[in-house]
């Protein structure tokens, strides 16, 4: 069994760091542009690797006895399949909101919220404002996406803001785990201890830069071009 979690560990390892890469590539890559998705397509795979190992890496945690562990690690797999799942969706139907928001894209939103609400209980028995307070990206990711099903959105732009605020999604899972897991584990190898406060930032930050770069992205690629566009055509 521990040579099986080694194996897991360096493939997972391996593919957090392609994806961490790949994931700013594309961020400043020009939207839409050939080099934004080919690296696109290279992330999801290093996502989709991250997922596949996470996965039977919660249960073996779970089984030597680091509950909360495997508890943190099995909702960033749920969340992060969300966020994946959706960025991919999205573009696949641009075309099509209402089968974009069928009964998958319901099923998703209910993972997401029970995962939260799982996370919170455990978090609040465990005595750890960290759980509770993570618990609320999926118990917020799940409501958007049930509003949203019973009120898609009104733009033909609507498929890109789904895009990219998976893609943040995606992202702050990521760097949480690379943060937290990742970067706490090469500190400890040097011999360092990180400060107390340091866990607080591993979580919270990502989130907090997410939410000022989906506010960015939101006014560049969902709400400025059309009316700008709009303005246009009037002064035609």
């Amino acid at each position: 069994m521990d040579t099986f979690y080694t194996f897991l560990l360096s493939l997972h390892g391996l593919s957090g760091v392609i994806a961490l890469v790949t994931f700013w590539i594309a961020a400043f890559a020009k939207k839409g542009a050939p080099l934004h998705l080919r690296v696109g397509r290279l992330y999801m795979i290093a996502m989709i690797a991250i997922i596949v190992t996470a996965a039977p890496m919660a249960a073996i945690i779970a089984a030597r006895g680091q509950f909360l562990n495997a508890v943190f690690l099995a909702y960033l797999v749920v969340i992060t399949t969300n966020g994946v799942w959706l960025g991919w969706r999205a573009v696949k139907r641009k075309r099509d909101q209402a089968g974009y928001r069928g009964g998958a894209y319901a099923a998703m939103a209910v993972a997401s919220l029970v995962s939260a609400a799982i996370v919170f209980v455990v978090g609040q028995r465990a005595g750890s404002p960290l759980l509770m307070g993570f618990s609320s990206v999926g118990a917020l990711s799940g409501a958007q996406m049930l509003m949203r099903r019973a009120r898609p959105l009104a733009s033909a732009r609507w498929w890109m803001k789904e895009h990219f605020s998976a893609m943040l999604g995606c992202g702050v899972a990521t760097h949480i785990a690379f943060l937290s897991i990742g970067l706490n584990r090469l500190i400890a190898a040097v011999g360092l201890q990180p400060p107390s406060w340091y866990g607080l930032i591993a979580w919270f930050l990502p989130l907090v830069l997410a939410v000022i770069a989906g506010v960015w992205l939101n006014r560049k690629y969902y709400v400025a071009k059309p009316v700008m566009r709009k303005a246009a055509a009037v002064h035609e």
